[in-house]
């Protein structure tokens, strides 16, 4: 699952298809390598969002090969903070794991200038995220 003396992140939301695959997309980027993170959803949607894929693209992050799927026990295990992104009951709870919760806009049905800014907010909350792992944002 990755090196265990490095802080892991699970991302997880309904569908894994748009959120979650930005945050772990700005996750992966901004920790370059010094942290390790993942994502998943409760009801996996067929393919990433193409308006959040095209969003990142904007920012050089490409997110278009990654595939929604769900999330594991082990994940879960693995992960020292999980945040959830608009699962509600749907995301699973694994006591003694810090849970964080960020409420975002579902970018699901919008068009590239509504998903620009939940895209940039998802940054600043990675960003904010990765400092208090004590990994500075590259």
């Amino acid at each position: 699952m990755g090196d265990r003396d490095a802080p892991a992140v699970l991302f997880l939301c309904v569908h894994n298809a748009g959120r979650s695959q930005m945050a772990l997309g700005w996750f992966e980027h901004l920790a370059d390598g010094r942290a390790v993170a993942w994502s998943g959803g409760s009801e996996p949607a067929d393919a990433v969002n193409p308006t959040a894929v095209a969003a990142m693209a904007e920012v050089g992050i490409d997110i278009a090969g990654a595939s929604p799927r769900r999330w594991t026990d082990g994940l879960l295990r693995a992960a020292d903070v999980v945040v959830t992104m608009g699962c509600g009951d749907a995301c699973p709870y694994v006591p003694g794991t810090r849970y964080v919760d960020w409420p975002l806009e579902d970018p699901a049905g919008r068009g590239i200038d509504a998903v620009r800014p939940i895209r940039d907010e998802i940054e600043q909350r990675v960003r904010a995220l990765l400092l208090e792992l004590g990994v500075p944002p590259a």
